[in-house]
């Protein structure tokens, strides 16, 4: 898919997944599998991320997108990104041991480490900014969006 075909019009993600157990999803992207579990400690089989994690590594693989391409639209060069995440929750909602905080997280700290071709830090401050505000699961995360959960039963 070309940039220029998707400009202006709406593009279309989708994932389909089943699961293998009450923790374990194998999930589907096109031609890309992937494994979501729990911790052991959770009850799970460890045999992949769990979706809280895969949720902050979305958001630092579009960080790395968003950054590299604001870079190259504002004729930086920005040779390599390194992104360090930390996400903190109660996980009592998910539990169901108490329903006085969000089930999400509370917050989460993003530190971005570029390293740029002769960049004053000004430069690298107003790079910074606009990867934050162009990142998609950036958007996604900071603001509502409507999700729309609907169920069919299986035969």
């Amino acid at each position: 898919m070309e940039i220029k075909q998707t400009i202006g019009r709406p593009v279309s993600v989708r994932i389909h997944g089943e699961s293998e157990n009450a923790t374990k999803m194998c999930l589907q992207s096109g031609k890309f599998k992937m494994i979501i579990d729990e911790p052991e400690n959770m009850g799970g089989t460890n045999d992949g991320p769990s979706p809280v994690q895969v949720l902050l590594m979305s958001l630092a693989g579009c960080l790395n997108v968003t950054g590299h391409e604001v870079a190259k639209q504002r004729g930086m060069h920005l040779n390599r990104l390194k992104i360090s995440i930390e996400g903190n929750m109660n996980a009592c909602n998910f539990m169901g041991c108490s329903f006085e905080e969000r089930a999400g997280f509370q917050q989460i700290k993003v530190h971005l480490k570029p390293d740029f071709e002769h960049a004053a830090e000004e430069e690298i401050e107003s790079w910074a900014l606009e990867t934050e505000a162009r990142c998609p699961v950036t958007d996604n995360i900071k603001d509502a969006t409507e999700i729309m959960v609907s169920h069919a039963a299986l035969v």
